[in-house]
């Protein structure tokens, strides 16, 4: 008789198993496990939200939990269970209606741009090396809501996924450099109008214009501080970015035009 046990791949991540209601009955000694995962996961979250990822430990969050630090891994395995559920937690599940409608390119803009909120928020996940990807049911239905969003566009499944980690790979780098550069202040402080009017007022003060005439008339036409200057940056690379994307979508639709005229004519005749 199938199982939900046996539909499980074995080298399938405790964690993950966990996080998808799916890992098999053991019999382990001792009482029986008062917590949930998510709870766990939850503390795990508050931990890095006070004091960055790196205070995530087994000890941190046994503590916080009231827990022995054995008693925990009653629960998980270690380290790499605990990022699988810090990571899943943290992003929590994207509107369901983020990618629905409009077209192809608001569509990703505005995954995007969610995704970048997560992240403004939260800034210590562009720092978590991970080991595996992200396979959690939140994780999972931010990939799903990605890939949707290319849903009519003439790209195989491959590509989709390619052109999706691609837009990824940029809303992950975006806040990372923002966040080690200190464009970005706290990470609940979405007032950044300063940070680009710092840094032209700092270049133009140490660059010659003479030695360095390019960047000092570059420098010098660069917004006034009343802008959200992580925001215009990030427009720019995500409009670049989609840009290159419909080019490419053109290419292949041109491609394949030549295709369907003749398999067309072909059936006529």
């Amino acid at each position: 008789m199938s199982t939900t046990e046996d539909s499980t791949p074995s080298q399938l991540p405790r964690s993950v198993a966990q996080l998808w209601g799916r890992e098999p009955v053991a019999v382990r000694r001792g009482p029986k496990p008062s917590l949930t995962i998510r709870e766990i996961a939850r503390a795990a979250v508050a931990i890095a939200d006070e004091r960055g990822w790196e205070a995530v430990s087994m000890k941190a969050i046994a503590d916080s939990l009231g827990l022995s630090t054995m008693s925990l891994y009653r629960y998980v395995d270690g380290k790499d269970d605990v990022v699988d559920l810090l990571v899943d937690e943290a992003y929590g599940l994207p509107d369901p209606e983020l990618t629905a409608s409009g077209p192809w390119r608001d569509r990703v803009g505005a995954w995007a741009r969610s995704a970048a909120t997560v992240l403004r928020a939260r800034p210590w996940i562009t720092e978590i090396p991970m080991s595996r990807p992200p396979m959690g049911p939140n994780t999972v239905s931010w990939t799903e809501a990605g890939v949707r969003a290319f849903d009519d566009v003439e790209l195989s499944g491959q590509e989709k996924l390619n052109a999706l980690l691609l837009v990824d790979g940029f809303v992950r780098h975006h806040v990372r450099q923002a966040t080690q550069m200190g464009l970005l202040g706290q990470p609940n402080d979405t007032d950044t109008s300063g940070s680009g009017n710092d840094y032209e007022t700092t270049m133009l003060a140490l660059v010659d214009a003479e030695r360095f005439p390019a960047l000092t008339a570059a420098v010098s036409q660069m917004h006034d501080g009343d802008d959200d200057y992580f925001t215009e940056q990030f427009d720019f690379g995500l409009r670049v970015l989609l840009d290159g994307l419909e080019a490419m979508i053109s290419r292949a639709q041109a491609g394949r035009a030549p295709t369907r005229a003749a398999s067309r004519s072909a059936n006529s005749s």
